[in-house]
């Protein structure tokens, strides 16, 4: 087999930031009302099962169709933490347009608007609505929102990041 020495002789140069999906931004190349999606997602009794197993959150609202209905919800409710769980900035493309200036994840806040339930559909979204220099570092807070298959707002809340600035 013959080699093609023009390749053998080439010194190929590697460089990771090559293989980013976006380019990353630094905290001043942010603006305030850019959103960030995740993908939709339709819960099923799987999840939850698997969500109880993990939480330990045993409670028959949660797994107990007769009791959930007895109690004044269409079927068990998934758990709110679960739900929550939705906004996680690593289903969006937050964290890759972030890149290497990202310190810690500081803060959160969510209040529960609608039951959500096995079969649902959740469109989790985070939108940044204020941007707090300090220094060395900066604060970034988004808005956090999941809206249900029927274009309901199922949980509103806020999260705040802690990033490097220039």
């Amino acid at each position: 087999m013959e080699s093609n020495s023009n390749t053998e002789n080439t010194a190929v140069t590697f460089n990771p930031n090559d293989f980013l999906i976006v380019p990353a931004r630094s905290f001043e190349e942010l603006e305030i009302g850019e959103i960030f999606r995740a993908p939709s997602r339709t819960l099923t009794d799987a999840h939850s099962a698997a969500f109880q197993t993990v939480s330990c959150d045993n409670h028959p609202v949660h797994y107990d169709n007769v009791w959930a209905q007895k109690h004044g919800h269409k079927a068990p409710v998934v758990h709110g933490l679960q739900v929550l769980a939705f906004t996680a900035p690593g289903a969006t493309m937050f964290p890759h347009v972030i890149g290497e200036v990202f310190i810690a994840f500081t803060e959160l806040s969510c209040k529960f608007l609608k039951e959500v339930n096995a079969g649902d559909t959740l469109y989790s979204e985070l939108e940044i609505i204020s941007l707090t220099p300090q220094g060395a570092t900066g604060i970034v807070e988004t808005a956090a929102r999941i809206h249900n298959q029927n274009g309901e707002l199922v949980l509103s809340g806020t999260h705040k990041y802690l990033l490097k600035t220039k």
